[in-house]
C-alpha cells in the first residue's frame, strides 16, 4: 500500500453541518474501497493564491491515508463531481519519506564517524 495526502478546498459559504457531511463521506469513500485515513485535518478558511470560481477564500482540508490507486481514484472521481470542492490535489509521498530516512541513517553514520575520529584526538590532545 502506498501513502498519499490529498488536500482539497471547499467553498467558503458552505454551512460547517454540510463541510462535516462532505467530509464524513469523502472519509467513508477511502474506508470502503480498501484504505485506510491515517489523518483528517480541518485546515480552516484560509485565502487563495488566486481567484477560483469567484472566491478569494476556501476551507481547506487535509486526508493522509494509505491504500491502493483505485482508492485514490475512486475518492478523486468523487471529489471531482462534488459540486462544492472548488480544488483538490493528491501527492504520493512515500517515495519522498523513504528519501527522507535514507539521509537520516547516511547523517547519523557521519555524525557518528565525527565523533569517532574526534575522541581519539580529544584524548591525545588532553594526555
Amino acid at each position: 500500500m502506498r501513502n498519499y495526502e490529498v488536500i482539497f478546498i471547499l467553498k467558503p459559504d458552505m454551512p460547517e453541518a454540510e463541510a462535516d457531511s462532505l467530509i464524513a463521506q469523502m472519509e467513508g469513500v477511502v474506508t470502503a474501497t480498501g484504505g485506510t485515513l491515517e489523518k483528517t485535518e480541518k485546515m480552516g478558511r484560509r485565502r487563495l493564491a488566486y481567484r477560483i470560481q469567484k472566491y478569494v477564500e476556501g476551507h481547506y482540508v487535509l486526508f493522509v491515508l494509505e491504500g491502493e490507486a483505485a482508492t485514490v481514484q475512486e475518492l478523486e472521481r468523487r471529489l471531482k463531481v462534488s459540486e462544492p470542492v472548488l480544488k483538490y490535489l493528491t501527492v504520493r509521498v512515500d517515495e519522498e519519506r523513504k528519501r527522507l530516512r535514507k539521509m537520516q541513517q547516511f547523517r547519523a553514520k557521519r555524525a557518528a564517524r565525527k565523533r569517532s575520529k574526534a575522541s581519539p584526538e580529544a584524548a591525545a590532545s588532553a594526555g
